[in-house]
Protein backbone atom coordinates (compact mmCIF):
# COMPACT_ATOMS: atom_id res chain seq x y z
CA UNK A 1 0.00 0.00 0.00
CA UNK A 2 1.47 3.38 -0.95
CA UNK A 3 0.50 6.93 -0.17
CA UNK A 4 0.00 9.66 -2.72
CA UNK A 5 -1.92 11.95 -0.36
CA UNK A 6 -0.06 14.98 0.94
CA UNK A 7 -1.21 15.71 4.48
CA UNK A 8 -1.36 19.34 5.59
CA UNK A 9 1.45 19.69 8.15
CA UNK A 10 -0.41 22.35 10.14
CA UNK A 11 -2.96 19.83 11.47
CA UNK A 12 -0.28 18.25 13.67
CA UNK A 13 -0.60 20.42 16.79
CA UNK A 14 1.27 20.31 20.10
CA UNK A 15 -1.35 18.24 21.94
CA UNK A 16 -3.45 16.66 19.20
CA UNK A 17 -4.34 16.63 15.51
CA UNK A 18 -6.89 19.20 14.38
CA UNK A 19 -8.05 20.71 11.12
CA UNK A 20 -10.94 21.81 8.90
CA UNK A 21 -12.80 18.78 7.58
CA UNK A 22 -12.34 18.07 3.86
CA UNK A 23 -9.77 20.86 3.61
CA UNK A 24 -6.80 20.32 5.91
CA UNK A 25 -8.25 17.16 7.52
CA UNK A 26 -9.54 14.73 4.90
CA UNK A 27 -10.73 11.12 5.04
CA UNK A 28 -7.69 9.94 3.06
CA UNK A 29 -5.35 11.79 5.44
CA UNK A 30 -7.15 10.29 8.44
CA UNK A 31 -6.76 6.79 7.01
CA UNK A 32 -3.02 7.32 6.56
CA UNK A 33 -2.71 8.67 10.10
CA UNK A 34 -4.69 5.64 11.28
CA UNK A 35 -2.24 3.30 9.56
CA UNK A 36 0.72 4.86 11.34
CA UNK A 37 -1.09 4.98 14.68
CA UNK A 38 -1.70 1.27 14.22
CA UNK A 39 1.95 0.64 13.45
CA UNK A 40 3.05 2.80 16.39
CA UNK A 41 0.73 0.89 18.73
CA UNK A 42 2.03 -2.49 17.58
CA UNK A 43 5.62 -1.30 18.03
CA UNK A 44 4.63 -0.43 21.63
CA UNK A 45 3.37 -4.04 21.98
CA UNK A 46 -0.26 -2.87 21.92
CA UNK A 47 -2.29 -4.71 19.31
CA UNK A 48 -5.77 -3.26 19.91
CA UNK A 49 -6.91 0.38 19.85
CA UNK A 50 -10.15 1.80 21.24
CA UNK A 51 -11.74 4.47 19.04
CA UNK A 52 -14.65 6.81 19.74
CA UNK A 53 -16.11 10.04 18.37
CA UNK A 54 -17.96 13.10 19.53
CA UNK A 55 -21.22 14.31 18.00
CA UNK A 56 -19.80 16.24 15.05
CA UNK A 57 -21.38 15.63 11.67
CA UNK A 58 -18.07 14.47 10.18
CA UNK A 59 -17.30 12.08 13.04
CA UNK A 60 -18.59 8.81 11.60
CA UNK A 61 -16.81 9.03 8.26
CA UNK A 62 -13.53 10.17 9.84
CA UNK A 63 -13.71 7.39 12.44
CA UNK A 64 -14.41 4.87 9.68
CA UNK A 65 -11.35 6.08 7.74
CA UNK A 66 -9.24 6.04 10.91
CA UNK A 67 -10.28 2.49 11.78
CA UNK A 68 -9.65 1.25 8.23
CA UNK A 69 -6.15 2.70 8.37
CA UNK A 70 -5.45 1.12 11.74
CA UNK A 71 -6.58 -2.26 10.42
CA UNK A 72 -4.40 -1.79 7.31
CA UNK A 73 -1.49 -1.43 9.70
CA UNK A 74 -2.38 -4.67 11.50
CA UNK A 75 -4.03 -3.23 14.61
CA UNK A 76 -7.36 -4.47 15.94
CA UNK A 77 -10.04 -1.84 16.56
CA UNK A 78 -12.76 -1.57 19.22
CA UNK A 79 -15.29 1.12 18.29
CA UNK A 80 -17.23 2.51 21.26
CA UNK A 81 -19.30 4.94 19.18
CA UNK A 82 -20.44 8.43 20.17
CA UNK A 83 -18.89 9.13 23.58
CA UNK A 84 -17.17 11.76 25.68
CA UNK A 85 -13.38 11.80 25.29
CA UNK A 86 -12.75 10.51 28.86
CA UNK A 87 -14.77 7.41 27.98
CA UNK A 88 -12.13 6.51 25.37
CA UNK A 89 -9.42 6.90 28.01
CA UNK A 90 -11.50 4.79 30.43
CA UNK A 91 -12.14 2.08 27.81
CA UNK A 92 -8.43 1.84 27.01
CA UNK A 93 -7.88 1.01 30.69
CA UNK A 94 -10.97 -1.17 31.12
CA UNK A 95 -10.22 -3.26 28.01
CA UNK A 96 -6.47 -3.25 28.80
CA UNK A 97 -5.60 -2.02 25.31
CA UNK A 98 -3.55 0.94 26.66
CA UNK A 99 -4.33 2.67 23.36
CA UNK A 100 -7.22 4.94 22.47
CA UNK A 101 -8.00 7.57 19.84
CA UNK A 102 -10.89 10.02 20.08
CA UNK A 103 -12.21 11.70 16.94
CA UNK A 104 -13.14 15.13 18.26
CA UNK A 105 -13.04 18.79 17.39
CA UNK A 106 -13.25 19.62 21.10
CA UNK A 107 -14.41 23.26 21.36
CA UNK A 108 -13.51 24.28 17.81
CA UNK A 109 -16.17 25.44 15.29
CA UNK A 110 -18.45 22.79 13.71
CA UNK A 111 -16.38 22.48 10.52
CA UNK A 112 -13.34 21.29 12.51
CA UNK A 113 -12.47 17.83 13.71
CA UNK A 114 -9.38 16.08 14.99
CA UNK A 115 -7.77 13.29 16.99
CA UNK A 116 -6.72 12.96 20.63
CA UNK A 117 -4.36 10.01 20.93
CA UNK A 118 -3.05 7.69 23.64
CA UNK A 119 -0.58 4.98 22.65
CA UNK A 120 0.97 2.61 25.19
CA UNK A 121 -0.73 4.56 28.03
CA UNK A 122 1.10 7.74 26.92
CA UNK A 123 -0.72 10.77 25.53
CA UNK A 124 0.86 11.69 22.22
CA UNK A 125 2.13 15.27 22.26
CA UNK A 126 4.95 17.46 21.00
CA UNK A 127 7.76 15.45 19.42
CA UNK A 128 5.69 12.26 19.33
CA UNK A 129 3.08 13.96 17.15
CA UNK A 130 5.78 15.36 14.87
CA UNK A 131 7.29 11.87 14.57
CA UNK A 132 3.86 10.60 13.55
CA UNK A 133 3.66 13.39 10.97
CA UNK A 134 6.99 12.46 9.42
CA UNK A 135 5.96 8.79 9.24
CA UNK A 136 2.88 9.69 7.19
CA UNK A 137 5.20 10.62 4.32
CA UNK A 138 6.54 7.05 4.08
CA UNK A 139 5.26 4.08 2.06
CA UNK A 140 2.69 1.93 3.85
CA UNK A 141 3.28 -1.81 3.36
CA UNK A 142 0.17 -3.83 4.21
CA UNK A 143 0.30 -5.86 7.41
CA UNK A 144 0.71 -9.63 7.15
CA UNK A 145 -2.65 -9.95 8.89
CA UNK A 146 -5.25 -7.21 8.67
CA UNK A 147 -6.65 -6.07 12.00
CA UNK A 148 -10.13 -6.95 13.25
CA UNK A 149 -13.04 -4.60 14.03
CA UNK A 150 -15.74 -4.83 16.68
CA UNK A 151 -18.19 -2.49 18.37
CA UNK A 152 -18.74 -2.31 22.14
CA UNK A 153 -20.76 -0.17 24.55
CA UNK A 154 -18.56 1.20 27.34
CA UNK A 155 -21.22 3.50 28.80
CA UNK A 156 -22.77 1.14 31.39
CA UNK A 157 -19.37 0.17 32.81
CA UNK A 158 -18.15 3.78 32.85
CA UNK A 159 -21.26 5.13 34.56
CA UNK A 160 -21.37 2.29 37.09
CA UNK A 161 -17.71 2.84 37.95
CA UNK A 162 -18.38 6.50 38.81
CA UNK A 163 -21.60 5.67 40.67
CA UNK A 164 -19.74 3.09 42.74
CA UNK A 165 -17.19 5.69 43.79
CA UNK A 166 -18.96 9.03 44.17
CA UNK A 167 -21.90 9.56 46.54
CA UNK A 168 -23.88 12.71 47.29
CA UNK A 169 -25.13 13.49 50.79
CA UNK A 170 -28.57 14.77 49.81
CA UNK A 171 -30.80 15.16 46.79
CA UNK A 172 -30.01 18.23 44.68
CA UNK A 173 -31.63 19.97 41.73
CA UNK A 174 -29.08 21.01 39.13
CA UNK A 175 -28.84 22.54 35.65
CA UNK A 176 -26.83 20.48 33.14
CA UNK A 177 -25.88 22.24 29.89
CA UNK A 178 -24.13 20.07 27.31
CA UNK A 179 -24.28 22.56 24.43
CA UNK A 180 -25.45 19.73 22.10
CA UNK A 181 -22.08 18.00 22.53
CA UNK A 182 -21.61 14.27 23.10
CA UNK A 183 -21.71 14.53 26.94
CA UNK A 184 -25.45 15.12 26.52
CA UNK A 185 -25.89 11.39 25.93
CA UNK A 186 -24.46 10.55 29.36
CA UNK A 187 -24.33 13.47 31.85
CA UNK A 188 -28.05 13.73 32.69
CA UNK A 189 -28.26 9.99 33.35
CA UNK A 190 -25.14 10.04 35.50
CA UNK A 191 -26.33 12.82 37.79
CA UNK A 192 -29.90 11.52 37.97
CA UNK A 193 -28.61 8.12 39.08
CA UNK A 194 -26.46 9.87 41.68
CA UNK A 195 -29.66 11.26 43.17
CA UNK A 196 -30.00 14.66 41.49
CA UNK A 197 -33.01 16.16 39.80
CA UNK A 198 -31.59 17.33 36.48
CA UNK A 199 -32.85 20.24 34.40
CA UNK A 200 -31.23 19.47 31.01
CA UNK A 201 -30.20 22.21 28.60
CA UNK A 202 -29.25 21.26 25.03
CA UNK A 203 -28.48 17.65 25.91
CA UNK A 204 -29.56 16.25 22.53
CA UNK A 205 -26.38 15.55 20.56
CA UNK A 206 -26.32 17.76 17.46
CA UNK A 207 -23.12 18.53 15.59
CA UNK A 208 -24.61 21.75 14.23
CA UNK A 209 -24.48 23.19 17.80
CA UNK A 210 -27.69 25.16 17.18
CA UNK A 211 -27.94 26.86 20.59
CA UNK A 212 -24.51 28.00 21.73
CA UNK A 213 -20.99 26.76 21.21
CA UNK A 214 -19.94 23.99 23.62
CA UNK A 215 -17.10 25.85 25.32
CA UNK A 216 -17.73 26.65 29.01
CA UNK A 217 -14.48 28.61 29.31
CA UNK A 218 -16.26 31.50 27.54
CA UNK A 219 -18.76 33.32 29.81
CA UNK A 220 -21.05 34.04 26.84
CA UNK A 221 -21.67 30.29 26.54
CA UNK A 222 -22.83 30.09 30.18
CA UNK A 223 -25.62 32.65 29.89
CA UNK A 224 -28.28 29.97 29.38
CA UNK A 225 -27.17 28.26 32.60
CA UNK A 226 -27.22 31.58 34.46
CA UNK A 227 -30.74 32.31 33.19
CA UNK A 228 -31.99 28.82 34.12
CA UNK A 229 -30.62 29.18 37.65
CA UNK A 230 -32.38 32.51 38.04
CA UNK A 231 -35.72 31.23 36.76
CA UNK A 232 -35.89 27.80 38.45
CA UNK A 233 -35.26 26.44 41.94
CA UNK A 234 -32.12 24.59 40.81
CA UNK A 235 -29.13 25.08 43.13
CA UNK A 236 -26.12 24.96 40.83
CA UNK A 237 -25.25 24.64 37.14
CA UNK A 238 -22.77 22.38 35.35
CA UNK A 239 -21.70 22.92 31.74
CA UNK A 240 -19.52 20.81 29.47
CA UNK A 241 -17.46 21.28 26.36
CA UNK A 242 -18.14 19.41 23.14
CA UNK A 243 -16.26 16.25 24.08
CA UNK A 244 -16.72 16.23 27.85
CA UNK A 245 -13.20 16.60 29.19
CA UNK A 246 -13.81 20.10 30.63
CA UNK A 247 -16.24 21.37 33.25
CA UNK A 248 -17.88 24.77 33.76
CA UNK A 249 -19.56 25.66 37.08
CA UNK A 250 -22.10 28.39 37.86
CA UNK A 251 -23.63 29.22 41.26
CA UNK A 252 -27.24 30.14 41.99
CA UNK A 253 -26.35 33.84 42.01
CA UNK A 254 -24.86 33.56 38.51
CA UNK A 255 -21.21 33.60 39.63
CA UNK A 256 -18.93 31.60 37.34
CA UNK A 257 -16.48 29.46 39.32
CA UNK A 258 -13.51 29.38 36.99
CA UNK A 259 -11.41 26.20 36.87
CA UNK A 260 -8.54 27.45 39.05
CA UNK A 261 -11.08 28.10 41.85
CA UNK A 262 -12.73 24.73 41.20
CA UNK A 263 -9.29 23.24 41.76
CA UNK A 264 -9.15 24.86 45.21
CA UNK A 265 -12.33 23.04 46.23
CA UNK A 266 -11.04 19.74 44.86
CA UNK A 267 -7.59 20.24 46.43
CA UNK A 268 -8.99 20.80 49.92
CA UNK A 269 -11.07 17.61 49.57
CA UNK A 270 -8.24 15.45 48.17
CA UNK A 271 -5.68 16.73 50.69
CA UNK A 272 -8.00 15.73 53.54
CA UNK A 273 -7.29 12.12 52.51
CA UNK A 274 -3.80 12.55 51.00
CA UNK A 275 -1.94 14.79 53.46
CA UNK A 276 1.17 16.34 51.92
CA UNK A 277 -0.04 15.54 48.41
CA UNK A 278 1.32 17.47 45.42
CA UNK A 279 -1.24 19.52 43.47
CA UNK A 280 -0.26 20.63 39.96
CA UNK A 281 -1.71 23.65 38.16
CA UNK A 282 -0.79 25.46 34.96
CA UNK A 283 0.86 28.86 34.51
CA UNK A 284 -2.44 30.57 33.67
CA UNK A 285 -3.91 29.72 37.09
CA UNK A 286 -4.50 32.01 40.08
CA UNK A 287 -1.61 32.78 42.41
CA UNK A 288 -4.10 32.13 45.25
CA UNK A 289 -3.58 28.41 44.64
CA UNK A 290 -0.08 28.50 46.16
CA UNK A 291 -1.28 29.66 49.58
CA UNK A 292 -4.51 27.66 49.48
CA UNK A 293 -2.73 24.37 48.78
CA UNK A 294 -0.07 25.02 51.43
CA UNK A 295 -2.72 26.02 53.98
CA UNK A 296 -4.45 22.68 53.36
CA UNK A 297 -1.24 20.72 53.86
CA UNK A 298 -0.30 20.17 50.24
CA UNK A 299 2.59 20.96 47.92
CA UNK A 300 1.75 23.40 45.08
CA UNK A 301 3.50 22.86 41.73
CA UNK A 302 3.23 25.30 38.83
CA UNK A 303 3.60 23.66 35.42
CA UNK A 304 3.20 24.11 31.68
CA UNK A 305 -0.20 24.53 30.03
CA UNK A 306 -1.50 21.56 28.01
CA UNK A 307 -3.48 18.49 29.05
CA UNK A 308 -0.83 16.08 27.78
CA UNK A 309 1.97 17.97 29.57
CA UNK A 310 0.01 18.03 32.83
CA UNK A 311 -0.67 14.28 32.61
CA UNK A 312 3.02 13.60 32.01
CA UNK A 313 3.96 15.70 35.05
CA UNK A 314 1.42 13.82 37.17
CA UNK A 315 3.00 10.50 36.20
CA UNK A 316 6.45 11.87 37.01
CA UNK A 317 5.48 13.22 40.44
CA UNK A 318 2.70 10.89 41.56
CA UNK A 319 0.46 13.91 42.24
CA UNK A 320 -3.10 12.92 43.25
CA UNK A 321 -4.71 15.94 41.54
CA UNK A 322 -4.01 18.51 38.84
CA UNK A 323 -5.89 21.12 36.87
CA UNK A 324 -5.51 23.87 34.35
CA UNK A 325 -7.26 27.14 33.66
CA UNK A 326 -8.89 25.84 30.47
CA UNK A 327 -11.10 23.52 32.54
CA UNK A 328 -9.27 20.18 32.44
CA UNK A 329 -9.19 18.57 35.90
CA UNK A 330 -7.19 15.39 36.49
CA UNK A 331 -8.04 13.16 39.47
CA UNK A 332 -5.58 10.40 40.28
CA UNK A 333 -6.99 9.96 43.79
CA UNK A 334 -9.98 7.59 43.39
CA UNK A 335 -9.78 7.84 39.58
CA UNK A 336 -7.27 7.26 36.77
CA UNK A 337 -5.41 10.54 36.30
CA UNK A 338 -7.00 11.59 33.01
CA UNK A 339 -9.09 14.72 32.44
CA UNK A 340 -12.79 13.97 32.79
CA UNK A 341 -15.41 16.71 33.01
CA UNK A 342 -18.27 14.34 33.87
CA UNK A 343 -16.33 12.78 36.73
CA UNK A 344 -15.18 16.21 37.95
CA UNK A 345 -18.83 17.28 38.02
CA UNK A 346 -19.69 14.24 40.13
CA UNK A 347 -16.87 14.98 42.59
CA UNK A 348 -18.00 18.61 42.84
CA UNK A 349 -21.57 17.55 43.66
CA UNK A 350 -20.26 15.11 46.27
CA UNK A 351 -18.47 17.96 48.07
CA UNK A 352 -21.13 20.67 47.89
CA UNK A 353 -24.03 18.31 48.72
CA UNK A 354 -22.67 18.19 52.29
CA UNK A 355 -23.76 21.81 52.75
CA UNK A 356 -27.32 23.05 53.28
CA UNK A 357 -26.39 25.90 50.93
CA UNK A 358 -24.48 24.18 48.14
CA UNK A 359 -23.21 27.51 46.82
CA UNK A 360 -21.60 28.61 50.09
CA UNK A 361 -18.37 26.58 49.71
CA UNK A 362 -18.05 27.69 46.08
CA UNK A 363 -18.58 31.41 46.61
CA UNK A 364 -16.30 31.39 49.69
CA UNK A 365 -13.28 30.31 47.61
CA UNK A 366 -10.55 32.99 47.43
CA UNK A 367 -10.90 35.26 44.44
CA UNK A 368 -8.88 38.06 42.87
CA UNK A 369 -9.23 40.84 40.33
CA UNK A 370 -8.13 39.36 37.03
CA UNK A 371 -8.41 39.61 33.29
CA UNK A 372 -9.82 36.93 31.03
CA UNK A 373 -7.37 35.27 28.69
CA UNK A 374 -6.18 37.96 26.26
CA UNK A 375 -4.85 37.04 22.83
CA UNK A 376 -2.53 38.93 20.46
CA UNK A 377 -2.85 37.46 16.96
CA UNK A 378 0.40 37.17 15.02
CA UNK A 379 1.78 35.38 12.00
CA UNK A 380 2.63 31.67 12.22
CA UNK A 381 5.87 31.21 14.15
CA UNK A 382 6.02 34.78 15.49
CA UNK A 383 4.60 34.16 18.99
CA UNK A 384 7.27 31.62 19.99
CA UNK A 385 10.05 33.85 18.66
CA UNK A 386 8.71 36.87 20.54
CA UNK A 387 8.34 34.96 23.82
CA UNK A 388 11.87 33.59 23.49
CA UNK A 389 13.15 37.16 23.22
CA UNK A 390 10.95 38.24 26.14
CA UNK A 391 12.49 35.49 28.27
CA UNK A 392 16.02 36.53 27.30
CA UNK A 393 15.81 40.31 27.25
CA UNK A 394 12.84 41.75 29.15
CA UNK A 395 13.17 43.58 32.45
CA UNK A 396 10.32 43.69 34.95
CA UNK A 397 10.98 46.31 37.66
CA UNK A 398 9.65 45.36 41.07
CA UNK A 399 9.22 41.67 40.29
CA UNK A 400 9.63 39.06 43.02
CA UNK A 401 10.22 36.21 40.58
CA UNK A 402 10.30 35.58 36.83
CA UNK A 403 9.17 32.05 35.89
CA UNK A 404 10.02 30.79 32.38
CA UNK A 405 8.81 27.17 32.36
CA UNK A 406 6.10 28.14 29.85
CA UNK A 407 6.40 31.66 28.49
CA UNK A 408 7.07 34.43 31.01
CA UNK A 409 5.11 34.54 34.28
CA UNK A 410 6.17 37.43 36.48
CA UNK A 411 5.24 37.36 40.16
CA UNK A 412 4.89 40.74 41.87
CA UNK A 413 4.13 41.34 45.57
CA UNK A 414 0.53 42.18 44.66
CA UNK A 415 -0.20 40.13 41.54
CA UNK A 416 1.16 38.40 38.46
CA UNK A 417 1.35 38.78 34.70
CA UNK A 418 1.76 36.07 32.08
CA UNK A 419 2.73 36.06 28.41
CA UNK A 420 3.09 32.73 26.60
CA UNK A 421 2.91 31.47 23.05
CA UNK A 422 -0.11 29.28 22.37
CA UNK A 423 0.76 25.80 21.14
CA UNK A 424 -2.46 25.51 19.16
CA UNK A 425 -2.94 28.84 17.35
CA UNK A 426 -0.52 31.65 16.35
CA UNK A 427 -1.29 33.96 19.26
CA UNK A 428 0.45 35.31 22.33
CA UNK A 429 -1.70 34.52 25.37
CA UNK A 430 -1.76 37.04 28.23
CA UNK A 431 -3.34 36.86 31.66
CA UNK A 432 -3.16 39.19 34.65
CA UNK A 433 -4.25 39.01 38.28
CA UNK A 434 -3.81 41.39 41.20
CA UNK A 435 -5.09 42.40 44.61
CA UNK A 436 -6.41 45.78 43.38
CA UNK A 437 -7.41 47.35 40.09
CA UNK A 438 -4.53 49.81 40.39
CA UNK A 439 -2.06 46.94 40.73
CA UNK A 440 -3.67 45.11 37.81
CA UNK A 441 -3.33 48.19 35.58
CA UNK A 442 0.30 48.67 36.64
CA UNK A 443 1.25 45.05 35.88
CA UNK A 444 -0.44 45.21 32.48
CA UNK A 445 1.42 48.45 31.68
CA UNK A 446 4.70 46.77 32.64
CA UNK A 447 4.01 43.98 30.15
CA UNK A 448 2.91 46.43 27.46
CA UNK A 449 6.24 48.25 27.81
CA UNK A 450 8.24 45.01 27.73
CA UNK A 451 6.47 43.75 24.61
CA UNK A 452 6.57 47.10 22.82
CA UNK A 453 10.32 47.30 23.38
CA UNK A 454 10.71 44.06 21.42
CA UNK A 455 8.00 44.67 18.80
CA UNK A 456 7.00 48.34 18.51
CA UNK A 457 3.29 48.90 17.96
CA UNK A 458 2.24 45.65 19.66
CA UNK A 459 -0.84 46.33 21.76
CA UNK A 460 -3.43 44.46 23.82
Amino acid sequence: MSTSTTIAPEIFKAYDIRGIVDKSLTESATRIIGYWLGRTAIEANCHTIVVGRDGRLSGLRLLTALAEGMRDGGANVIDIGVVATPMVYFAAIEYATHCGVMVTGSHNPPDYNGLKMVIGAQTLAGDAIQTLRSRTEQAMPPAATRGTFESRNIAPTYLNRILGDVKISRKMKIIVDCGNGSPGAFAPELYERMGCEVVPLFCDVDGNFPNHHPDPSQPKNLQDVIHALKTTDAEVGLAFDGDGDRLGVVTKSGEIIFPDRQLMLFAADVLSRVPGGEIIFDVKSSRNLFKWIRDHGGKPTLWKTGHSLIKAKMKETGAPLAGEMSGHVFFKERWFGFDDGLYAGARLLEIISKFANANAPLEALPNAICTPELNIKMAEGEPHALIARLQAEAKFPGADEIITIDGVRVEFPDGFGLARASNTTPVVVLRFEAETQIALDRIQDTFRAALAALKPGLTF
